[in-house]
């Protein structure tokens, strides 16, 4: 396909931003079941089924971030605003996806109480998996969130732990998951790293505190970690 060069710049931005409305809208659907009662996987999975929607970035979390998404859907509103045009939808997806962070510790303060020297194990620093990427990850914003209501931060991450130490220098690293929760009040899982999904979750569970999760990925069943004796929280379940 040729295009003019300005169409094509505007591509770029109309993808990645028409891709990042899908994460705040699942997102936002999340946050309502949340209120209602229900399971956003149930409607996740309803709706893409649906052709015209389809099933992928249907997934609810703590945001989006990484190279592309923040970068483009700011891009976007600013040619908007350059050009005088309105820029509406964008700029709800930005500010759906700033919000989304607020919530999330909504969510993890409501689980733990005063965070006041609490020990908070945190699993997954990079935006995504597969990646040691930090820029403009869900993360980071959470731990400095964590760290200012007087939180004592552990965190693993199977590759980012080199580039998380940039940015957030003031906390402590773990070699491996089981360490980062020793001794934990709460684990938070942040990014959903496959090796995440097939913890030892009995033993995670005697080794923490108190066996508090707050999975902003939905990694794990609500009903199998109360059987296991945690006090869990997801995103929309």
């Amino acid at each position: 396909m040729i295009t003019a060069l300005e169409a094509a710049e505007l591509t770029k931005y109309a993808a990645n931003a028409f891709l990042a409305m899908k994460v705040s809208f699942i997102n936002e659907v999340a946050n309502l079941c949340d209120k209602i009662g229900c399971d956003v996987h149930d409607v996740a999975r309803a709706i893409g089924m649906d052709k015209r929607i389809g099933s992928k970035f249907l997934h609810p979390g703590p945001g989006f971030g990484g190279s592309c998404f923040p970068k483009d859907t700011r891009a976007f509103a600013s040619v908007a605003r350059q050009y005088d045009s309105a820029s509406m939808i964008v700029d709800a997806v930005i500010e759906v996806n700033n919000r989304q962070g607020q919530l999330m510790m909504t969510k993890i303060k409501k689980l733990v109480g005063s965070l006041q020297g609490k020990t908070i194990a945190v699993l997954g620093l990079a935006f995504k998996p597969e990646t040691d990427d930090m820029r403009e990850a869900p993360a980071v914003g959470i731990i400095r969130c964590l760290l200012d209501e007087g939180a004592k931060i552990r965190a693993y991450d199977p590759v980012a732990r080199q580039e998380a130490m940039k940015v957030l220098p003031d906390i402590d690293y773990a070699d491996d998951e089981y360490t980062a929760v020793k001794g934990a009040d709460a684990l938070v899982f942040v990014t959903e790293w496959n090796q995440f999904r097939a913890l030892d979750m009995i033993r995670i569970r005697d080794l923490m505190t108190t066996p508090k999760i707050a999975d902003l990925r939905n990694i794990y069943e609500p009903e199998d970690m109360r059987e296991f004796g945690f006090e869990y929280v997801g995103v929309g379940r």
